[in-house]
Order: structure tokens, then C-alpha cells, then sequence
């Protein structure tokens, strides 16, 4: 769990700062796209749109933006038709990666993906390769010194969250796809303020990767990452605080 953490709170650094040029807006309204298009537009009974809408939410991306994005899904507005895709592979140090897409050109996205890959010593595997080692989970941190651990925990339990951990500075709850939503709006309701709040994949067992591989590690995930068609990146790596710290520094 502790790489998970590590690379979440790095991706929602860069994201925040990727939010000011306007890049993340574009990555998430063709998710809402996709999403109303599968589902339709009423989040109150597609769990998906709801969760997406919430993450473009804690961007500040604008209610018109979203609604916009909502009506081209649902066909009310002229629209691109997008696809969901997630590939597979590895990377350096054997580590496993998911790369959730969403595009409008799967031919275009598979080729810029694996040659992603294949640039940073990784490759693209075969469907569901690696996904084995992944659970799909709603994942929320808090900062310690922002609540009292059993006051989280019952809040959050009460609204239905699997389990409530201490890691490090943070506490980080665990929920379930379905339950997320609702045991974001307790904890916000609150008036707690969380670090990350999402729907993503925890990895079930991690890989440890040294310094020599440390460097390519995070290279390779920041690449796909700022691959416009890319929604999000998962990996299993287990990294040392100091390691991360330094891979984050040469890669600034």
C-alpha cells in the first residue's frame, strides 16, 4: 500500500498543476463522455458517471463543463464517440502497470502506448496479465493530524467502508466501488478535508524496486500519465521514501 500512496500523492501534485493549463479538463470530460454514452446521464443511478463527476468535482472543473460533457454522452450534443480501454504490461524491475484509456482511436492509443512501454524498458502484456494482482476500490486519505482516528472510523464504517488504516502521516480509507460515494459526502459533510479522494486499483502484492530501477520506474509512469488519452496509471512498486524522493527530484 505504502507505493500506492507514495504515487498517488505524487500524480495528484502534478495533476493539480496540470489543472491550470486545463489538461486534466480534457482527460475527464471524455470520461463523462464515455461514461453517459455506456450508462447514461443520471449519476444518481450510473455509480461510474457519479464517481467521475466527483473527481472532476475536486478539480474545480466547471459545472457547465461537466454538463456539456454529460450531453454529448447522451447524444442532446454533437460528440466524439470515446472507448475504454485498459492495457497491461511491465515495467522496469518486473513492477506490473495498468493504464486505463479513453479514446477515440484504439489503433492510435495501443501504438503510442506500447512504444511508451518499449521506450522505458517496459512492454505491453496480455489482457489480464497482470490485473489479477489489483482490486478495484474507492480510496480516501485524510492527514492524521486533521481527526481523530476512531472519530474516522466510525464515521466511515457507518457509511460503509471496508476498513480505515493508519499509514505513515495519513489515514487511508478503503470502500467499496459502489460505497465510495457515500463515504466521501459523510466524511466531507464532516468537514474533514481529504488529500485524495478516488475510485482506482490497489495492488495486492507489491514489487520492491531499488534505486537503480527507481528512476525508470517513475519516468515511465509519468509518461504514460501525460499521455492524453490516459485516465489513469497503476503499479505495484514498492519504493523507499528517500529513493522516491530523489527520482522525484531528477525527473522535476
Amino acid at each position: 500500500m505504502a507505493g500506492h500512496s507514495q504515487w498517488a500523492n505524487r500524480k495528484h501534485r502534478k495533476q493539480r498543476q496540470d489543472n491550470k493549463r486545463g489538461k486534466i479538463f480534457g482527460k475527464l470530460s471524455k470520461k463523462i463522455i464515455s461514461a453517459a454514452r455506456r450508462s447514461g446521464g443520471d449519476p444518481e443511478k450510473n455509480t461510474e458517471l457519479r464517481n467521475i463527476i466527483e473527481r472532476a468535482q475536486g478539480y474545480n472543473m466547471p459545472k457547465e463543463n461537466i454538463k456539456r460533457a454529460i450531453q454529448k454522452g447522451t447524444g442532446e450534443l454533437p460528440g466524439v464517440t470515446y472507448e475504454d480501454i485498459t492495457y497491461e504490461g511491465y515495467g522496469p524491475g518486473g513492477i506490473a502497470v495498468m493504464v486505463d484509456v479513453t479514446t477515440d482511436n484504439t489503433n492510435r492509443s495501443i501504438s503510442e502506448i506500447r512504444k511508451i512501454f518499449e521506450d522505458h524498458e517496459g512492454n505491453v502484456g496480455e489482457r489480464g496479465c497482470v490485473s489479477y494482482q489489483f482490486k478495484r476500490c474507492g480510496y480516501i486519505t485524510v492527514d492524521v493530524e486533521d481527526v481523530d482516528e476512531m472519530e474516522l472510523f466510525e464515521l466511515a464504517v457507518e457509511a460503509g467502508a471496508k476498513d480505515v488504516e493508519k499509514v505513515d502521516s495519513e489515514f487511508q480509507v478503503i470502500t467499496g466501488v459502489d460505497e465510495f460515494s457515500d463515504v466521501k459526502q459523510a466524511i466531507e459533510a464532516a468537514g474533514i478535508e481529504m488529500n485524495i479522494a478516488e475510485v482506482t486499483q490497489i495492488p495486492q502484492t507489491t514489487v520492491p524496486v531499488d534505486d537503480k530501477a527507481s528512476k525508470k520506474v517513475i519516468k515511465l509512469l509519468e509518461t504514460l500519465e501525460d499521455h492524453d488519452d490516459v485516465q489513469q496509471v497503476y503499479s505495484n512498486f514498492e519504493m523507499d521514501e528517500e529513493a522516491m524522493k530523489r527520482s522525484e527530484a531528477m525527473s522535476a
